[in-house]
């Protein structure tokens, strides 16, 4: 039973504590908790994100001649993960081992396989260009799927919602990774005892729902309507109200108040997790403020959509690419994959849960808007870049990337 802290309960698993004086960061969207009783889950697409199974038996490419890139900085270490998550949840930190900082090396791009692929070929415009490593993940769906109103005035986060429905049983790893990724973008929605709309108005503290572990407070987080009207349903305590929060405000609001993390979707049975501070923590630390290319890729495609993306990389949005050895003692090789037609693409990554979620055992390393030009000035024979295979995924090429290959000349101009 989902409880809250301005009322204390005893017969139930979610109690609750008093919550300190502090009040949500600005960005919430109280909404009208009342829907249609009937209303139906997001069904994921069918080449949605979570499609998990890796393909280490695929059929072997071609391989690929070495390239040659421009240095990067060193290496940025996976997303750290918390103790003590409870014992039903399973917690990422074997997915997500630290990199070695490796600062300011020269690194040869040599091309190796990546994501496992199908022994049939997709057509370009269906899946991104895929390389043959094996993975614990496939590339998902280029655009996120179309997300109900379950909840008037707010679309269900469905990307986040079909991300928790690979559950079956113990999640894991590689799924609370993609869970984690999947949180960065849209909303999410919160329980708030009594009306949050009123409550807002008069200036009052929000008593979000919160559940106990020992001593810990997790917050109740839901990624929809219906994950929402099942807490509901399984408590029984309707006096409450849902709202939206933009999740970077949600995450910070946790990090700076006593929890200890966040439950997702509480009320699902498998399909619900834990995710503990420590984690959130290094999500943020690591993400773009304003989560501007995740953003651009999980709304409607339109024609500025290649646009958008480029400019958030000259403006400096953060990007990591992916490194490993191409074989031991081997050099560091950068990621790159290859369309069906031969066209080769770097994989850039905007953030590292975009790599580390797709378990093939790369390390992510940060690559700055300059640096990222060089690469593309001085292999001509690179098409462009693919951006967050994972998914929903982009590709942009030369022509679109114009503005960003353009940073490559201005950082060589002589300053005056």
């Amino acid at each position: 039973m989902a409880l809250f802290s301005r009322r204390k309960k005893s017969d139930s698993d979610d109690a609750s504590v008093d919550r300190p004086d502090t009040t949500i960061e600005p960005g919430e969207q109280p909404v009208d908790p009342a829907g249609p009783s009937d209303a139906a889950p997001a069904a994921p697409a069918p080449a949605a994100p979570g499609e998990s199974g890796a393909a280490p038996g695929a059929a072997p490419a071609p391989g690929a001649a070495p390239t040659h890139a421009a240095a990067a900085p060193g290496a940025a270490p996976a997303p750290a993960t918390a103790e003590g998550a409870p014992a039903q949840q399973a917690t990422p930190d074997a997915a997500a081992p630290a990199a070695d900082a490796t600062p300011n090396v020269t690194i040869s791009m040599s091309s190796f396989r990546g994501v496992g692929a199908a022994p049939d070929a997709p057509a370009p415009t269906a899946v991104p260009p895929v390389a043959e490593r094996p993975s614990a993940r496939q590339p998902g769906a280029m655009e996120a799927p179309e997300a109900p109103e379950t909840v008037p005035g707010l679309l269900d986060n469905v990307l986040l919602g079909n991300a928790l429905a690979e559950i079956e049983g113990q999640p894991e790893p590689a799924q609370l990774l993609n869970i984690a990724r999947q949180l960065l973008q849209g909303h999410v929605f919160l329980r708030v005892k009594g009306d949050a709309r009123a409550l807002l108005a008069e200036g009052k503290d929000l008593p979000l729902a919160v559940a106990t572990r020992g001593d810990e407070q997790l917050v109740l987080v839901y990624s929809g309507g219906m994950p929402l009207r099942a807490s509901v349903d399984a408590d029984g305590d309707h006096d409450t109200s849902a709202m939206g929060q933009p999740v970077m405000a949600l995450l910070r609001h946790v990090l700076a108040g006593p929890y200890g993390g966040i439950v997702l979707d509480p009320a699902s049975g498998d399909n619900r997790a834990v995710l503990p501070k420590a984690l959130l923590e290094r999500m943020v630390s690591e993400a773009d403020p304003d989560l501007r290319i995740k953003t651009a890729l999980c709304e409607t495609r339109t024609a500025s959509t290649a646009s958008t993306v480029a400019d958030a990389i000259v403006a400096g949005a953060p990007l990591w690419i992916a490194v490993n050895r191409t074989e031991e003692g081997g050099p560091v090789g950068v990621a790159e994959s290859r369309s069906a037609a031969g066209e080769r693409f770097l994989e850039v990554f905007s953030h590292p849960l975009e790599l580390l979620a797709l378990g093939r055992g790369d390390q992510p390393l940060p690559i700055t808007p300059p640096q990222l030009a060089k690469a593309l000035v001085g292999d001509a024979g690179l098409t462009g870049v693919l951006v967050d295979q994972a998914g929903p995924w982009i590709r942009l090429d030369r022509e679109e990337l114009a503005p960003v290959i353009a940073l490559a000349t201005a950082d060589a101009a002589p300053s005056e």
